[in-house]
């Protein structure tokens, strides 16, 4: 297996992985290399150092820090979770049960997030009831 930095014509950057060089090649000489963020196929490797092993007696590197966000898609994800969780209440499982209600005028409305199954989603959205799935786990759900 070996793993390639790629660009986009865009500018966007990410990794994939292939089996080989030659497995690369093919696969975008068919058209079949696309861009993780923006699908166009105009993708390039670009300079990459290998990656070897150092000796077992050297150091272990610093771990990068996983708490800080990696790229601008991460920051402005990061920003959005602060917002939501600053200005809208957690209701965990019940959050179908509270969007009903506050639709139905049984409880005064106000911003939720919370967690229900894809069938509850679905009824909610075919009832008129507006949801939207987010792009984060709550931080109850995370390590």
């Amino acid at each position: 297996m070996i793993r390639y930095t790629l660009n986009c014509a865009d500018g966007h950057g990410f990794e994939s992985w292939f089996q080989s060089a030659e497995a690369f090649d093919r696969l975008h000489a068919a058209g079949h290399v696309a861009c993780a963020v923006c699908g166009s196929e105009k993708v390039t490797k670009t300079l990459m150092a290998p990656s070897v092993r150092p000796a077992r007696k050297a150091a272990k590197p610093e771990a990068p820090s996983l708490s800080t966000p990696a790229n601008k898609m991460e920051e402005a994800v990061t920003r959005m979770r602060r917002e939501i969780e600053a200005n809208s209440d957690y209701v965990g499982l019940n959050f179908a049960a509270e969007a009903r209600a506050m639709h139905e005028g049984e409880t005064p409305e106000r911003s939720i997030y919370g967690e229900a199954k894809i069938e509850e989603a679905k009824s909610l959205i075919e009832d008129g009831i507006p949801v939207a799935p987010l792009p984060f786990l709550p931080a109850r759900k995370t390590n």
